[in-house]
């Protein structure tokens, strides 16, 4: 049996606003991804991926906040650790991060082997020179020059300062790695590069484990083994990667795999279509299914009923009041 190197359990985190009003961004979320493995999360802007990240992180800042719920990373319970022991102990080795607008994470005034002997010294005494030696093996390894240590990050082209923070964020082994949108802004060619170089991480064993986040679905099918929908602050699916692309159940991910087309060798040729609305206001969500006031095959029972995630066997689980029969005949009849 494989070893679970994160498990999320019924996790919830909110946000409070400045007139004290509660917006449950990730809403009993719940989780796992074995070593070796990588999951991938999709879902459209403001559904909740990002938040869902920092939560995972503990990265736990006003207006963001904490309510219920488990993370265990490699046996380690880290919510409710104290902040100073999980910023010193558990973020950069245990799990780290690569966030959304990574080619603006590097100071602007600093050089690259500069920034990295600040990480590095964060969390261990070491030496310039170990440092150095360190941080030129680790870029060799994965394709990047030498000289990029010594550059300012105005040096370097948009892919090449994203490749050189995946780099940085990998400098202590992490077990988990969490991309936030890692090819977002990125010509094709340059997102080419990322996309192996985040592939070759768990190949040279730099990390054991990937959550792979973003909004183009189809984009998760050459880099993840399983993919997790979300919608409005909840999971609507989980399934193996060629399930989730190639036969999704649920009506969103339906939607979300048929509104978008990525170059890509292996994704299928489909027809567009759009998904019509907008997601629900948290701040007082519907109380039945989210999705019903932008789903096609709502029925007045969908508006009013709380809906639970079906599990249907080998892992999959989709958050519907259809059965899989019904919905595939619903999806042929489109």
């Amino acid at each position: 049996m494989s070893k679970v190197m994160l498990e999320v359990n019924e996790l919830t985190t909110k946000y409070i606003t400045r007139f004290q009003e509660n917006i449950y961004a990730v809403d009993h979320v719940s989780l796992k991804v074995e070593e070796g493995k990588s999951l991938g999360i999709a879902g459209e802007s403001g559904c909740g991926k990002s938040t869902l990240a920092l939560s995972l992180m503990g990265y736990y800042f006003p207006p963001l906040h904490y309510t219920s719920g488990e993370i265990i990373i490699d046996g380690q319970k880290i919510s409710g650790m104290d902040p100073d022991k999980v910023r010193k102990s558990v973020l950069g080795q245990e799990i780290a991060y690569i966030p959304q607008a990574a080619m603006n994470a590097l100071n602007p005034t600093q050089k690259v082997i500069h920034f990295i002997e600040d990480v590095i010294r964060e969390h261990e005494p070491a030496t310039k020179r170990e440092i150095y030696e360190r941080a030129k093996e680790l870029f060799e390894t994965v394709g990047l020059p030498e000289s990029t240590l010594q550059k300012y990050p105005v040096e370097l082209s948009g892919g090449m300062k994203q490749r050189t923070v995946i780099a940085i964020a990998v400098l202590l082994s992490p077990k988990v790695l969490i991309a936030d949108e890692p090819t977002s802004a990125l010509d094709v060619t340059s997102q080419k590069k990322v996309i192996k170089m985040i592939k070759q991480l768990m190949e040279y064993g730099l990390i054991d484990s990937l959550i792979f986040i973003t909004h183009e679905l189809p984009l998760l099918y050459n880099v993840t083994d399983d993919i997790m929908v979300m919608y409005a602050g909840q999971i609507v699916e989980k399934a193996a990667t060629e399930e989730a692309v190639f036969d999704p159940l649920h009506p969103y991910a339906k939607g979300l795999m048929g509104s978008i087309i990525v170059p890509e060798e292996g994704v299928r040729e489909h027809e567009l279509t759009a998904i019509p609305g907008v997601p629900p206001n948290l701040k007082d969500p519907p109380s039945g299914c989210r999705f019903a006031a932008r789903c096609q095959y709502v029925q007045p029972r969908c508006k009013t009923r709380s809906v639970a995630l079906r599990e249907v066997g080998g892992g999959r689980a989709y958050r519907c009041i259809f059965s899989e029969e019904v919905l595939r005949e619903a999806y042929k009849d489109a």
